[in-house]
């Protein structure tokens, strides 16, 4: 075992009922117990990362802490030996960045059950380019395949397709052949929707309130990452036989929908999780993601950023004024 290191992390504090968020100097003596240490290079992103620094309890209960739900990284110590000391890694979901410290920081420790080898040929920064947000991309995109989707019974949309998760379900169908219709409310993303693969881009109205319990199909799949009113409206509007792959709920937690889609079209609704699920699951993306599935805009099209700007960036992502892919980079 190596002796304790100090290195640095993001840490967010409570005073008074506010919470900031300042870089601090630790020591790995003041991590949590685990089985492997991680030497991290990268972490990405994430809106529950903003939840977290901005104090919400339904995401990180006590403080001071140090958020990051993704990281990857160098193991520099195995009890298990599974990962092997030298390896690296990538550490997504469970508990990591919500209560245990997270990808904020240059080290963490978990559970050898939360880490996923890197893919032959990848690294720790491409890797995070996709993080939370393109594993649930993927994982979405796989559960329609396996309903059997084809490119050919029509067009599918994306709901939410400005988003981090959104952005890579758009490049990543239109990559395999699908026709797809980006849905946003962001009527200034529409061009880089398009250069992502999108056919066609719509506006939030698309999936505005109607009355009717079912409407005119329009698609044959489709990719939810809002969930509330769009997905109700949405799954009326699938194709008999189609699937809608929910991940999300920015526009809220309840599905006020009727049962007919399901029993008059014969409607697929698919949950999608990216946190609790077996580690072969998520193995098995992060291999497509380093290989066929390789989403080559939204990798150009990230940006790092290093510690001292990770402030700035949570802030965005809180007023709806994030977009892309946004890394944090330890070297920078």
């Amino acid at each position: 075992m190596t002796s304790d290191v100090e290195f640095k992390a993001w840490r967010v504090e409570e005073l008074d009922g506010n919470y900031k968020g300042t870089e601090q100097t630790l020591s790995t003596a003041d991590l949590p117990a685990g089985e492997v240490l991680i030497k991290v290079s990268h972490s990405s992103l994430n809106y529950k990362d903003a939840l977290s620094a901005s104090g919400n309890k339904g995401v990180s209960r006590s403080f001071p802490h140090t958020p990051g739900i993704d990281a990857a990284g160098e193991v520099v110590e195995s009890a298990t030996g599974t990962p092997a000391v030298g390896s690296q890694v990538i550490v997504t979901g469970y508990d990591l960045g919500m209560n245990t410290a997270g990808g904020f920081g240059e080290y963490i420790r978990v559970p050898a059950a939360w880490c996923v080898p890197m893919p032959s040929g990848w690294g720790a920064q491409a890797a995070m380019i996709y993080g939370t947000a393109g594993l649930t991309a993927g994982l979405c995109v796989q559960k329609l395949l396996t309903m059997g989707a084809r490119p050919e019974q029509g067009r599918v949309a994306v709901s939410g397709a400005s988003g981090a998760v959104g952005s890579v379900a758009v490049e990543l169908l239109a990559k395999l052949g699908f026709d797809v219709v980006a849905i946003s409310g962001k009527a200034d993303h529409a061009e880089s929707l398009k250069a992502l693969g999108a056919t066609q881009v719509l506006g939030r109205d698309a999936l505005a309130e109607d009355r009717k319990p079912m409407l005119k199909p329009a698609f044959a799949n489709a990719v939810d990452t809002v969930g509330g009113l769009p997905l109700a409206e949405l799954l009326k509007q699938i194709k008999p036989g189609g699937s809608v792959s929910c991940c999300g709920l920015v526009a809220g937690p309840q599905l006020q929908t009727t049962v007919l889609p399901f029993i008059l079209r014969g409607v697929n609704l698919l949950g999608v999780d990216s946190v609790e699920i077996p580690l072969a699951d998520k193995e098995a993306v992060w291999e497509k993601f380093a290989g066929d599935w390789k989403c080559e805009k939204t990798e150009a099209s990230a940006k790092r950023i290093g510690r001292a700007d990770l402030e700035r960036a949570l802030n965005a992502f809180l007023k709806g004024e994030s977009s892309g892919k946004i890394i944090l980079d330890h070297a920078i």
